[in-house]
């Protein structure tokens, strides 16, 4: 009796260890976010995104330059009004990608969820394509959680998900980092290692500040931040 008692408690003590290895090797991404029953706005902030007209930030490397701004304008989705947020990048002082993303934030949680974009690559001035492009409630794709209010260790989410044209996804790794750019030094900062599902061995470190946002894309850094109105 001793000796099955031990064994049972030995087959016990395997399966917790494999579950929680199996946790911790992937999966468990979250991609069901009950947007039916949020309390959704196209303007708001939250602790790491501002999602009001005119906040913009400037990111810049050697050969590359990245503009975004929170637009006055909105587009319907489903129902739902979403914020246009366009993202205008350069490659060596030429036009290469121009995007309008649609986000829309929970009044009650600062959730910012992501409803799609539109994308136009440029060569030699002229639209070569639109990869990348994708809207919620088309052609299976659901809206996916571009940033959560309150960011918690470990947490994994998707923020994209369009099965076979988007599905990157984040995993938060740190909130408590300090980070220098041209900027200047910003404490308190979060960390998160984005991925795809279709490229999961590619991962892109991402630092964002409280307040502000996004402090580097690639080995683009923050240059500058703020209203377009107090300009």
């Amino acid at each position: 009796m001793i000796k099955n008692s031990l064994i049972q408690k030995m087959s016990l003590v395997f399966t917790l260890a494999a579950l929680i290895a199996s946790s911790c090797s992937g999966g468990n991404w979250r991609e069901e976010f009950n947007i039916s029953a949020r309390k959704l706005t196209p303007i708001g902030k939250s602790k790491y995104y501002i999602l009001e007209p005119g906040f913009q930030l400037i990111l810049e490397s050697e050969t590359k330059h990245l503009t975004i701004t929170v637009l006055d304008e909105t587009k319907e989705i489903n129902g739902i009004r979403t914020r246009v947020v366009e993202e205008r990048e350069l490659k060596n002082g030429e036009l290469y990608e121009v995007s309008r993303n649609f986000f829309a934030i929970d009044q009650e949680t600062g959730d910012v969820f992501y409803f799609g974009e539109d994308v136009d690559y440029y060569k030699d001035g002229k639209i070569v394509n639109h990869a990348g492009a994708w809207l919620a409630y088309e052609n299976g794709a659901r809206p996916g959680m571009l940033m959560p209010g309150n960011p918690e260790l470990g947490m994994k989410f998707y923020q994209e998900l369009s099965p076979g044209k988007a599905m990157d996804r984040a995993e938060v790794i740190s909130i408590s980092e300090t980070y220098k750019t041209p900027a200047g030094e910003f404490r308190n900062c979060l960390i998160t290692h984005e991925s795809s599902k279709m490229k999961p061995k590619k991962i892109e470190e991402k630092v964002f500040a409280p307040g502000i946002g996004l402090l580097n894309d690639g080995k683009m850094r923050l240059i500058s931040y703020g209203y377009l109105k107090d300009e």
